[in-house]
């Protein structure tokens, strides 16, 4: 009798993304031992019609007997609640069948009372399903964006220290087909455009460090799995907390809607997560392959060229110019690059628009300059 329902999906959801791991492990092994390179030999060629032998430069390849490259190490961020219990099962028993060296962290954001002691509790089960190495770690968040966006970035923070600390190769996220339409509302009300609209990738961050194996799974598929496998699971009380954003919209919004539109909102939103993710992504690289046709000389944007690009195009250039002028993506919203786009598109003797991290945008000449203010 084969596993529940519930446990064989979190494991072929797991399965799945380790042998994408190992691929891009190996293919990136592959590349690095071609640019070390290897012995230099020579191999004499006979041309034809009885000309001289002509000696041949080879490259040989350097092969060490019975030396095997070091299993990769893929981490599991846990908090202990449903999702991340469930990926960490899965995690420690799809990984040592596959020859892939398993390990867990949690992070503790200090933000609730006995929170350390709740990180120990989740060490000690990581442990118990067999991971290694297993660790907590202890961040300050901070005040910037909010309390949500203030933790998120504390927690990649100290995600990222701890795979380059453990030279491990990735790091599996528990983020949820719930999270992922939660996600695409948010971007929604903000009004960010459709990049915002594209949710969480199955793959991002540095190198495709993270990898979101459940983005196809429901929460309630991770929680069944825990509940049969006898997992137990800590529900963070901030979860339920109408103070947050995303709380609110998980206890409040997605259920009105569901009410109202019926069920399948939440398959249908991570659905158009998808799409617009296709889309942005296209979008993004016509920008990329038309920005050096838009500027000059001495490397400025021409705004007769840039007026003549489709808007989708030509705010995704300009988005990008400010960013590298050393605004920061975070603080640059659409409301920015629209004033930006005016005067481009609207060009009335409007004087300079100023932007996030003291970058200003002024017409000058036909030309659009964004630098430092």
């Amino acid at each position: 009798m084969g596993p529940h329902p519930a446990v064989a999906a979190i494991r072929l959801a797991v399965r799945r993304v380790l042998h994408d791991i190992l691929t891009d492990d190996s293919r990136h092994s592959r590349t690095a031992g071609e640019r070390a390179g290897g012995r230099i030999g020579v191999r004499l060629a006979r041309p034809a019609g009885g000309l001289p032998v002509v000696p041949e430069i080879l490259e040989i390849p350097e092969q060490t007997p019975n030396e095997r490259p070091p299993s990769p190490l893929v981490l599991v961020a846990c908090s202990g609640g449903a999702d991340s219990m469930a990926l960490a099962s899965a995690l420690a028993f799809e990984a040592p069948k596959l020859g892939i060296r398993a390990g867990g962290i949690t992070v503790d954001h200090g933000l609730q009372p006995g929170s350390d002691l709740r990180a120990d509790e989740v060490v000690l089960r990581l442990r118990e399903l067999g991971l290694d190495p297993v660790e907590s770690i202890t961040v300050t968040v901070g005040r910037d964006g909010g309390p949500e966006a203030a933790a998120r970035d504390a927690r990649y923070a100290a995600l990222d220290a701890a795979l380059e600390r453990h030279g491990g190769t990735a790091i599996l996220l528990g983020h949820t087909r719930d999270d992922q339409a939660e996600t695409v509302l948010l971007g929604l009300a903000r009004g960010s455009g459709i990049r915002s609209l594209s949710g969480m990738a199955a793959v991002s961050g540095a190198g495709g460090r993270y990898r979101r194996p459940f983005l196809q799974l429901d929460r309630q598929t991770a929680r069944k799995a825990c509940m049969v496998q006898a997992l137990p699971v800590w529900d963070d009380p901030h979860n339920a907390d109408p103070a947050y954003t995303r709380s609110r919209l998980r206890h409040e919004g997605l259920p009105a809607l569901e009410k109202a539109l019926g069920k399948g909102v939440v398959e249908a939103l991570a659905r158009t997560a998808q799409l617009s993710r296709d889309d942005a992504d296209a979008l993004d690289t016509w920008a990329s392959q038309a920005e050096a046709s838009v500027r000059d000389a001495a490397g400025l944007l021409e705004c007769a060229k840039l007026y003549a690009l489709p808007p989708a195009v030509r705010r995704r250039i300009l988005r990008r110019a400010a960013i590298e002028a050393g605004a920061p993506a975070g603080s640059l919203f659409a409301r920015h690059i629209e004033e930006v786009d005016r005067l481009i598109t609207g060009w009335r003797g409007q004087g300079a628009i100023n932007l996030p991290g003291k970058v200003v945008a002024q017409r000058q000449g036909g030309r659009l300059v964004i630098r430092q203010g």
